[in-house]
């Protein structure tokens, strides 16, 4: 074989491989859940969204870098592995307070690539600057706390805190990403003593308000209980007040016919009324009529002559008198 045919060979494959690597690499695939960015000679363009099929020119000329557009996860303090296995950190968790007390913090941030152009470009690894701006706002945030509010109530704000002051570093590094949401996972104490100690104050709290709260609820319910007598009082004393101003209406009503009566003929009037006052005042009492008459007192026993006459005989009397 002479050299020039071997020459040949040679440059027939040099070409076979290079018209590989050209149609190899001419082309790629972008998800939904994907972005791209074409480099043109170490030059970036424009972020490729759309999904499906897309050609560039090959390599070396252009390179297709390929990221998610979902949700990444940084893992504070702590890592977890696939097979779920953790591992802690306590170096780079262990914090101190406001009020100069150590405690152990590991937290998630949720982040995105919103930019992947600046992601590339602007910072030679993102992920890391992302994870010291964490450190750097947990710690500042958790040193402005004080330990019961980092232990109870007060973990909410440290999150909404840390979440606003680490997007302000992020903004600020302009690395082109964006932080979505920060989460603490665990906030503790250093030692098994520590945490028993805070634990029973914690508990002395908590019943401390529990207390509070059972003593409120029982003045709610007595304070409800007397307003609602109250009520009941004053709707009793409304009624008798109605009832006394009706009763007191009927009897002028009842004086107004009476004197009425008393102006057409004040004597029957007089010894009618005093007839009724009698027989409400002695409703037992036996009455007589009687007339004093030249020193003889006679009278007429009319409750004896009532029980006396029999029923049948009353009538005809009646009868016959009205005849």
């Amino acid at each position: 074989m002479t050299t020039k045919r071997v020459l040949s060979i040679i440059g027939l494959s040099i070409a076979g491989i290079l018209a590989l690597v050209a149609v190899f690499t001419s082309w790629y695939t972008v998800d939904e859940s994907e972005q791209a960015v074409i480099i043109t000679f170490g030059e970036a363009g424009e972020p490729v969204t759309e999904s499906g099929l897309h050609f560039k020119m090959p390599w070396p000329i252009q390179k297709a870098e390929v990221m998610s557009k979902e949700t990444y996860s940084l893992q504070f303090g702590y890592d977890q592995n696939a097979e779920g296995e953790i591992t802690t950190y306590d170096k780079e968790t262990k914090m101190i307070t406001g009020d100069e007390n150590i405690v152990l913090t590991d937290l998630v941030v949720q982040w995105k690539i919103t930019d992947p152009k600046k992601f590339l470009f602007n910072a030679e690894d993102p992920r890391e600057m992302l994870h010291d701006a964490t450190s750097a706002s947990i710690r500042s945030i958790i040193g402005s706390s004080l330990i019961d509010d980092a232990l109870t109530s007060g973990k909410a704000e440290i999150e909404a805190d840390t979440r606003d002051l680490l997007s302000s570093l992020i903004e600020e590094y302009d690395i082109g990403i964006s932080v979505l949401a920060v989460k603490l996972q665990d906030v503790e104490l250093p030692n098994e003593e520590v945490r028993a100690a805070f634990t029973n104050v914690t508990d002395a709290r908590e019943t401390m308000n529990t207390k509070i709260n059972e003593a409120n609820k029982y003045e709610n319910q007595k304070r409800n209980e007397a307003l609602g007598e109250k009520s009941a009082i004053n709707s009793r004393a409304e009624a008798q007040k109605v009832e006394r101003i009706e009763q007191a209406r009927g009897d002028v009503a009842v004086f107004d016919k009476l004197y009425a009566e008393y102006e057409g003929n004040p004597e029957v009037t007089r010894q009618r009324l005093i007839m009724e006052t009698l027989e409400s005042v002695l409703p037992n009492a036996k009455l007589y009529i009687m007339n004093d008459d030249e020193g003889t007192m006679k009278y007429l026993p009319l409750g004896e002559m009532q029980t006396a006459i029999p029923p049948a005989a009353e009538e005809e009397t009646q009868e016959g008198g009205g005849n």
